[in-house]
């Protein structure tokens, strides 16, 4: 019987608590919503499995979670922590992103920038809610709809938000088909959404293969910090272009980004812990994931997200007051870099609108404009507040 009770102490059920229960729940809601749904399977089923996993209560003895030293988890978690995995990520895209639409209307990279503009306003939201500016800066990166980016800076600049950070950009990236509509119809009038832009002009082989050492070195000289994702988005995209080296790029963007996806959802899931306690400037506190913190966090990054596509949209409609050839406003939405989910929902509004507008490939050009977008903007966060 002692032995008995001995091991009962040491069941998950004995050190359950409701945070546990309530993380558990969420992690089956993202998994329903990535089945059922359909929402961003490829990083909701990942992230919810890993939810579960890291939210099963264990004795203090046995190292088993992410946090823990030595442990598996914590060596899977290790590409998390030091930012191994999102330049990975960035890899795979470069791999697999056609920057032809962009290179044809380069206006376009304009509202790719301008859908930045929910970085910088939801860091200085994050300051007025007391977040130090450190955190401000990698709670504000959300607003760049980028997981990758947000995962990487986070773990440069706040480590110990990076689950709430990670969880929020992803979720958000999931829920572009629910969040950005309601946007775009309320910014735009039926008549903009009529709009057919010209179908855009064909692009040489060497343009393509010039634009990934160019935009490289123009980017990281003005904006060293952002090497790191810049360099292996462009060299991936270099992969694809130079058509010398296919296996490389098939291999980029279909096996390696895919193995790295796997573990990044599922450790970035399994940070997740109802509650971890660690010390800061000599003071034990609470950063799990049910705090104050995280639950600001995931309202900041709502607000980013929605100040974003509101600034993608607006953009585009200044720009139609000095362009002879008008832009169709909903391209704008596509700026944030949820590649290629917010082209997808441009191309379908414009389709509800009108059966043969088809606006795709316009809405990839601000779409992977973002993406670069985001990356520096990441690089300029970092070297202004890390010194």
């Amino acid at each position: 019987m002692d032995i008995f009770q001995s091991f009962i102490g040491t069941t998950g059920f004995a050190q359950l608590q409701w945070g546990n229960i309530i993380m558990i729940i969420i992690g089956i809601i993202f998994i329903s919503l990535a089945i059922i749904k359909h929402f961003e399977p490829l990083l909701l089923l990942p992230i919810g499995f890993g939810i579960i996993v890291g939210n099963i209560p264990y004795i203090s003895s046995m190292a088993l979670g992410v946090y823990d030293e030595q442990s598996v988890m914590s060596y899977i978690y290790f590409g998390v922590r030091q930012g191994v995995f999102p330049p990975l990520i960035f890899l795979g895209i470069g791999a697999m992103t056609d920057f032809s639409t962009m290179l044809s209307n380069p206006k376009l990279v304009l509202l790719g920038a301008a859908a930045q503009f929910g970085i910088f306003l939801t860091l200085v939201g994050a300051l007025f809610l007391g977040f130090s500016p450190l955190e401000a800066g990698a709670i504000g990166i959300i607003g760049g709809a980028d997981g990758p980016t947000s995962i990487f800076l986070s773990s440069k600049l706040a480590p110990h938000l990076l689950g709430a950070i990670a969880i929020a950009a992803y979720s958000y990236m999931a829920l572009v088909p629910v969040i950005q509509p309601p946007i775009m119809y309320l910014l735009t009038s039926k008549k903009e959404r009529l709009i057919k832009m010209p179908p855009p002009r064909q692009v040489s082989s060497r343009e393509k293969i010039f634009f990934p050492v160019i935009a490289f070195l123009v980017c990281a000289l003005v904006v060293p910090g952002s090497i790191t994702l810049i360099g292996m988005l462009f060299f991936g995209n270099l992969l694809k272009e130079s058509c010398v080296t296919e296996r490389l790029a098939v291999t980029a963007r279909t096996a390696f980004i895919d193995i790295v996806t796997i573990l990044l959802g599922f450790a970035v899931g399994a940070s997740t812990q109802a509650v971890r306690m660690i010390e800061i400037n000599g003071v034990v506190v609470n950063k799990g994931f049910l705090t104050r913190d995280a639950l600001m966090i995931f309202f900041l990054g709502a607000f980013s997200f929605c100040v974003a596509t509101f600034s993608g949209v607006l953009f585009a409609k200044i720009m139609n007051l000095f362009l002879k050839v008008k832009i169709n406003p909903l391209v704008g939405a596509a700026g944030v870099s949820a590649v290629p989910d917010s082209a997808r929902v441009v191309q379908m509004v414009g389709l509800k609108e009108d059966p043969n507008n088809h606006l795709l490939m316009h809405a990839m050009a601000p779409n992977v404009a973002g993406v670069i977008g985001s990356a520096i903007a990441a690089g300029v966060l970092w070297s202004v507040l890390v010194k």
